[in-house]
């Protein structure tokens, strides 16, 4: 257990580390992150380029913060759009049960039948770099999740006795949702969050490595390592920094998924 609280304060130290540095950097230092600077291709570290700049002379702090901002962004906002549904379908399967169950179910086989990362692709084929369209497609695949464990769980939880009593003496089944599974159910959603946000990040900018996610000039973790490969040997910095924060981002949320699994 103490362990646990340490992996919950670790990771939420270097969340917050992450979250401040976007923000601050962008309160400091007055640059868009797609302004070039040709005549300044490159340049080292300095006071009006922290981090110095990359092959268009634009500054690395600025778009290592916008693309931190983005990428939380993005995972934050999936990750809800998939639990909402996910959890309020699971619990209504298991509480109906028959032929809406069973439903809900086929649909959730027909989906996983498709690899997750073909879904999100299927999407983007419509429209490559959309930002609307990556983000349905990795919500459309991360809702299956919350629905299943939601599923099992609260089917668990209505037939013990302490439920089976409230029932018995008339309790509406909003109170029994409120009082007996929530409090159940909403830690193991807590660490299905964590997943899904890391599982959101490293598909973001997995797919804008391989170009077909977010494109550039867009600030984005995986399209920037893409962007500056053809200079590793000049530049290394430059490609391990945006792996480092995308290292950092998905360490701290599997830390934090630690404390939530022994509640």
């Amino acid at each position: 257990m103490q362990n646990s609280k340490k992996s919950l304060y670790i990771g939420s130290f270097i969340l917050i580390l992450l979250a401040s540095f976007s923000i601050v950097s962008q309160m400091i230092y007055n640059y868009e992150s797609d302004q070039q600077d040709l005549m300044n291709t490159f340049a080292s570290p300095s006071l009006s380029h922290l981090l110095g700049t990359d092959q268009y002379g634009r500054d690395v702090l600025i778009r290592i913060a916008q693309a931190t901002q983005l990428s939380f962004f993005l995972a934050f906002i999936t990750t809800i759009t998939a639990l909402v549904p996910g959890v309020i379908l699971g619990i209504l399967a298991a509480y109906k049960g028959g032929i809406i169950d069973k439903l809900l179910g086929f649909l959730c086989d027909v989906l996983l039948a498709l690899p997750g990362l073909l879904l999100v692709l299927i999407f983007l084929a419509f429209s490559p770099g959309n930002l609307l369209f990556l983000y349905l497609g990795l919500a459309l695949t991360l809702w299956i999740e919350f629905f299943k464990v939601s599923r099992a769980k609260t089917k668990s939880l209505l037939v013990e006795p302490y439920v089976e009593a409230t029932k018995s003496l008339g309790f509406s089944f909003s109170y029994i949702l409120k009082k007996l599974i929530l409090p159940k159910l909403l830690p193991l959603v807590f660490t299905i969050s964590t997943f899904s946000m890391s599982t959101a990040i490293i598909a973001i900018s997995s797919l804008s490595a391989i170009s077909v996610g977010l494109r550039p000039p867009t600030a984005e973790l995986g399209s920037m390592i893409v962007e500056v490969l053809p200079y590793y040997e000049e530049e290394p910095f430059l490609v391990l920094l945006p792996s480092l924060i995308i290292f950092l981002i998905v360490l701290s949320l599997q830390l934090m998924s630690k404390r939530s699994e022994d509640v």
